[in-house]
C-alpha cells in the first residue's frame, strides 16, 4: 500500500472512531507511519486528506450496497438482503457519523460528498422499491421515494439506538420492523378460483 493510500485509510479509521476535531494530523501521521513531509506531499493539509477519505468511504459504502442491490432475488429480496447484511453496528455508519460532525457539516466540500451518498441511496432504493410495486411485490398506491426514504431513516436511527444501547439488538429490532411493514403492504397472491360445479 503506497504512502498516500496509508493516509487515506487510516483518516477514514480516525475520522469514524473520533470525527474530525480528535483526528489531528499528529495522529493521522503515527497510525500511518507516514512523516510530516510525506502527508503534506500528497496532500495540501488535514481538510484535503480528509475530503479524500470521506470520498473513499462513500465509495466503499455504494460498492457495499450494490452488491445486494444488484443480486439475485426478487426486488424485496434484494431490499431485504441490503438491510440484513453484516455492519460493525456499534462503530456507526462510517457516513451518517460525520453527520453528527460540526466541522464536517460547516464545510461545504467535506458536506457534499455525504449528502450525495445519502441521495444516491435514497435513489437506488426508491429504483428497487418502484420495481418491487411494479412486479407486484407491493401496492400500487406505495410512495417508493417517501419509503427509501424511510427505509435509510430507519437505518440511521437504528445505529443511533445501538450505539446508545450499547448492543446491537435494536438495530436488528428497527430493520425486522421496517420489513415487517413492507412485507405488511406485499400484495396478496390472488385467490385461486373456484372449483367449478357446472355439471
Amino acid at each position: 500500500m503506497s504512502t498516500a493510500e496509508r493516509l487515506i485509510e487510516t483518516t477514514r479509521e480516525l475520522l469514524w472512531e473520533r470525527g474530525y476535531v480528535g483526528t489531528s494530523p499528529k495522529a493521522i501521521q503515527q497510525r500511518a507511519g507516514a512523516g510530516q513531509g510525506s502527508m503534506y506531499h500528497h496532500f495540501s493539509g488535514k481538510p484535503d486528506l480528509a475530503l479524500a477519505a470521506i470520498r473513499r468511504s462513500a465509495e466503499e459504502m455504494q460498492a457495499k450496497a450494490e452488491q445486494q442491490f444488484c443480486g439475485p432475488g426478487t426486488a424485496l429480496e434484494r431490499l431485504t438482503a441490503y438491510l440484513r447484511r453484516e455492519r460493525e453496528v456499534l462503530k456507526g455508519c462510517p457516513i451518517g457519523r460525520l453527520t453528527q460532525d460540526p466541522d464536517v457539516m460547516a464545510d461545504p466540500e467535506l458536506r457534499r460528498p455525504v449528502n450525495e451518498t445519502f441521495a444516491w441511496l435514497r435513489g437506488r432504493l426508491t429504483g428497487l422499491l418502484t420495481e418491487a410495486r411494479e412486479q407486484g411485490e407491493l401496492p400500487a398506491a406505495l410512495d417508493p421515494a417517501g419509503t427509501a426514504s424511510t427505509v435509510v431513516a430507519v437505518l440511521q436511527g437504528g445505529y443511533v439506538l445501538a450505539r446508545a444501547a450499547g448492543s446491537d439488538e435494536p438495530f436488528h429490532q428497527a430493520v425486522d420492523g421496517i420489513l415487517g411493514l413492507l412485507a405488511g403492504h406485499a400484495t396478496a397472491p390472488a385467490p385461486a378460483p373456484a372449483p367449478s360445479h357446472d355439471h
